[in-house]
């Protein structure tokens, strides 16, 4: 079990779906980097933006996207994070992967498609959660508009990181400094949000606010609005233990089932 967790934040903007060319500018983002790092974190559909138009972006798991997230994480022995467009079995996803160094894959498909712009029509919603324990580290990835949803993020697996990728808008952004911060709080784990900047393809417009929280809901760090930058946080598995020990919330936690 590693005691310490470093991970790599990058807040980008992204290039309205060109694949090929958010690829090269994330692999420069990621060789600058100053240090080794444990985990590298980027936005919610990294390749594309948050693009409706699945048919004409969708890769699958053999393809250049997850090949070269592959070959990323082999080279800087770090696991790479992100969602992207896959198809599988003629259905559409907003899949989140979890690569692994040695090459393995965890993946993730999104619960709540966001209907306000209708991604519910287009891509099909996952039934189930993920828990990832790397290196001694219980991880709980998910994906933007699941934030606003605190029950399926729950933590009855006593995750150590509840991690969100996101496009949030920035006209919505003081809804996400707050949900992260609340369910750092409600879950007693580490918070980490990563969030895109610029402007997309359909003109809406993101602010970032990448940011992690520890267990008391405190902020760790966040990024400048708006801009471009890519942070290293150290997480600390005694800073988790040392308040679940003196604070036995997480013991009062309701049981239930989802359907």
């Amino acid at each position: 079990m590693q005691d310490e967790l470093k991970i790599a934040l990058i807040q980008s903007d992204l290039v309205w779906e060109n694949p090929k060319q958010n690829c090269e500018n994330f692999s420069k983002k990621i060789k600058n980097l100053p240090e080794a790092v444990d985990l590298v974190i980027l936005p919610e559909m990294f390749t594309t933006g948050f693009t409706m138009n699945a048919k004409d972006v969708a890769e699958t798991m053999d393809g250049d996207t997850v090949a070269w997230m592959r070959s990323t994480a082999l080279k800087t022995n770090a696991v790479i994070i992100g969602s992207l467009v896959i198809l599988e079995e003629k259905n559409y996803y907003n899949r989140l992967l979890f690569v692994e160094p040695s090459g393995a894959i965890q993946h993730y498909d999104k619960r709540h498609t966001f209907t306000l712009v209708g991604e519910d029509k287009i891509y099909t919603a996952g039934t189930k959660k993920l828990i990832i324990d790397y290196k001694g580290w219980k991880i709980c990835p998910l994906i933007c508009y699941d934030l606003r949803f605190p029950v399926w993020a729950r933590n009855t697996e006593d995750y150590d990181v509840l991690l969100y990728i996101a496009n949030w808008p920035k006209p919505r952004v003081s809804a996400w400094d707050a949900l992260l911060k609340a369910r750092a709080i409600e879950n007693m784990s580490y918070c980490i949000g990563v969030n895109r900047v610029g402007v997309d393809g359909v003109n809406s417009d993101y602010s970032g606010h990448s940011a992690v929280y520890d267990v008391l809901g405190n902020i760790i760090t966040s990024m400048e609005p708006s801009k471009e930058q890519a942070q290293i946080v150290t997480l600390e598995k005694r800073h988790i233990q040392a308040y679940r020990n003196k604070l036995k919330f997480l013991n009062d936690r309701d049981l239930f089932t989802l359907k």
